[in-house]
């Protein structure tokens, strides 16, 4: 099973990508989380990649595509499914991927796209808080989904934080640049006949039964 979760900044699509790949067996594979990793090691993809990611910029083509390989390259059964968060964010990254999938006999199955309105884009982004544990990774709001206790991760009890890039100017540029450049995906899948739209605004449970009903189709 093959699928990519597409949506806006803080549309969730963190939350349902753990939440799929928990029921399904299958791997998450974060690109905000991959570059973030390589921004902290210092690395050079995370050192090119903090410029862009700081200003709420996409990072460039060619920089994606060869972070997405090559973590895909080091999964031992990637025929056991994959589900790609922040990935592909432009028609080359989609060609790309295309012709990834096809060296690898695989088939891309669903394409979900999460929409929500643009304030509340602003509003979840604003007010995410993120579990400090690498190995849990637990996302909260603290305006509508805030821990047991304040600031600390109810899953298992590391601090909470705050990205740097999670402030309300960053925001309004990252939606503006995923409205410019991410939005002709979704005509790009609708014409493959994948494309799935879930409207996000409700709650958890409601977005993932909707999900869960595009999964058992196929």
């Amino acid at each position: 099973m093959v699928i990519i979760i597409l949506g806006a900044p803080g549309s969730g699509k963190g939350t349902q990508c753990k939440w799929i790949s928990s029921k399904y067996g299958i791997e998450h594979i974060s690109m905000g989380d991959i570059f973030r990793k390589n921004i902290k090691e210092r690395t050079q993809i995370g050192i090119e990649a903090e410029k862009y990611i700081n200003q709420g910029q996409l990072v460039p083509d060619n920089i994606a595509i060869k972070t997405l390989e090559e973590t895909l390259d080091k999964i031992d059964n990637l025929q056991k499914g994959i589900i790609l968060d922040g990935y592909p964010r432009t028609i080359i990254q989609a060609e790309k991927l295309d012709e990834y999938l096809e060296r690898k006999s695989l088939k891309l199955d669903a394409v979900i796209n999460l929409t929500i309105p643009d304030e509340e884009i602003i509003s979840r982004v604003v007010n995410r808080r993120i579990c400090s544990n690498s190995n849990c990774g637990e996302i909260y709001n603290i305006k509508n989904n805030p821990p047991h206790k304040e600031n600390i991760c109810d899953k298992c009890g590391a601090p909470l934080i705050k990205r740097d890039d999670d402030n309300e100017e960053t925001a309004l540029n990252r939606v503006e640049v995923y409205h410019k450049q991410t939005e002709p995906l979704i005509r790009y899948y609708n014409e493959k006949g994948i494309l799935n739209t879930v409207h996000g605004i409700g709650t958890l449970e409601e977005t993932q039964k909707y999900i869960e009903n595009i999964l058992k189709g196929i």
